[in-house]
């Protein structure tokens, strides 16, 4: 199905265009995770590939942290900003709220807002990651002094690659196929699978003992079964609707008196575990980097521990900040008093609720109940790899598989849903020009 649709849109060329642009995009993006930081010791950075908490900022990244590029922050200091700023447009920062109520111009000065606050948090976050590499890495991470100035240079660096990789998924977004942000994650993830895969392979078959060859089969075919369970499961919840019933008090002659409106059984999607994996990579690099300068210094290890996925007090506060994440964000997406005053105004209304309150406490209360649900479908996708990581001693990139393969199948589901409308609207102006 997929195939066919795909080869439907390549005789489009509308279509054609903006898919190739996409490729060539994330081609540049691939081409930038490999550049490395110039002056960075790449011999010192081999000593980095299991620490728990790279994985996370690797996976936002597309891998690049991994390699110290130039795109090693990727997305993430826009996403962060993104999510501060959707904060304090609820009644946090008066500012804020006005511009969020001020139609395209508001939302231009939000976005300029969003990407100040994001080279912010680039800069701290590449000078803190530098700062933490440098003390976990055991060798020199620079071939020069690492001083002030270094350090600036290497922010700056990592800010401007930062950027650009935030404007190159403007431009997907704009001009190409599918969001730009999860289109570039997307392509991280992907580029990934084979080097996992190879890793799992070696690490089951090959540095094992032959005796325990069959013990490892059999851990492996649990592992295929669960991912197929979990792609199954990922897919069924995506597509799931809440069919809200709308009346309509005037309609035009020959229209529908009624219809529906659907809220997804999710309606956070995957924001919240990326968010949640970010606060708790920033803190455990800064911890980490902060024991090694103090190691006689016992409570930042207590610390530290309620930041590491990989213990059980990081799983439990991992999970909470997911559960919260997605309650925040699914009001973020959507505001029950617009939702409430859209409807009011377009001359509709919910059988059985009174309009405008009333309405309001209605999808508030429908979406404590769906982000209920979906808190606990990200919270159990997320933390089955990590908890099947510490029982069976996988491979610590097992860790972020479930969030990988969220990030996958919702990008995909997108993409494919972007493409039939591209298909539909064709057929529709296909219909009109022949009138």
């Amino acid at each position: 199905m997929f195939l066919k649709l795909l080869k439907d849109a390549f005789k489009v060329k509308n279509v054609r265009t903006k898919i190739l642009f996409t490729i060539l995009v994330l081609f540049v993006f691939r081409v930038g995770t490999h550049v490395t930081v110039p002056g960075v010791n790449v011999k010192s950075l081999e000593a980095l590939s299991n620490i728990p908490f790279l994985n996370m900022l690797s996976l936002v990244s597309g891998n690049a942290m991994r390699n110290f590029s130039v795109f090693a922050l990727g997305v993430s200091p826009y996403i962060t900003a993104s999510i501060i700023v959707q904060l304090m447009q609820m009644d946090l920062v008066p500012k804020f709220v006005e511009w969020g109520k001020q139609g395209e111009v508001g939302r231009r000065k939000l976005n300029q807002a969003t990407r100040y606050i994001s080279l912010v948090l680039a800069f701290v976050q590449s000078i803190g990651i530098t700062a933490s590499f440098n003390a976990l890495s055991g060798a020199r991470l620079t071939t020069m002094p690492l001083t002030w100035k270094t350090y600036i240079i290497i922010g700056a660096i990592l800010t401007t690659g930062s950027v650009i990789v935030t404007w190159l998924g403007e431009q997907i977004t704009d001009k190409g196929y599918g969001n730009g942000t999860s289109m570039i994650i997307f392509a991280g993830i992907i580029s990934s699978l084979p080097d996992t895969v190879h890793e799992i392979y070696v690490d089951r078959f090959v540095n094992i003992e032959s005796s325990r060859l069959g013990e490892s089969a059999l851990i492996v075919g649990v592992l295929l079964v669960a991912i197929l369970a979990i792609v199954y499961f990922t897919t069924f919840v995506q597509q799931a609707e809440y069919k809200i019933p709308i009346q309509y008090t005037k309609r035009a002659q020959g229209a529908p008196s009624s219809s529906y409106l659907p809220l997804k059984l999710n309606p956070a999607g995957v924001i919240p575990v990326i968010f949640a994996g970010s606060i708790t990579a920033i803190p455990t690099s800064l911890l980490q980097f902060f024991a090694s300068q103090n190691k006689s210094i016992s409570w930042l290890s207590s610390i530290r521990e309620y930041f590491d996925y990989s213990t059980i007090k990081g799983m439990i506060v991992y999970a909470v900040l997911i559960i919260l994440f997605t309650f925040f964000y699914s009001f973020v997406q959507v505001n029950p008093e617009k939702a409430a005053e859209n409807l009011q105004k377009s001359g509709a209304y919910i059988h059985g609720v009174r309009p405008g309150k009333g309405t309001e406490d209605y999808f508030s209360t429908l979406l404590m109940r769906l982000a209920t649900i979906g808190s606990l479908f990200l919270g159990f996708v997320a933390l089955l790899p990590i908890f099947a990581q510490n029982v069976f001693g996988l491979t610590s990139k097992i860790a972020f598989l479930g969030t990988s393969l969220i990030i996958v199948i919702m990008t995909s589901i997108e993409g494919i849903k972007q493409l039939e409308g591209y298909l539909l609207k064709r057929k529709y102006v296909g219909f009109l020009d022949l009138e």
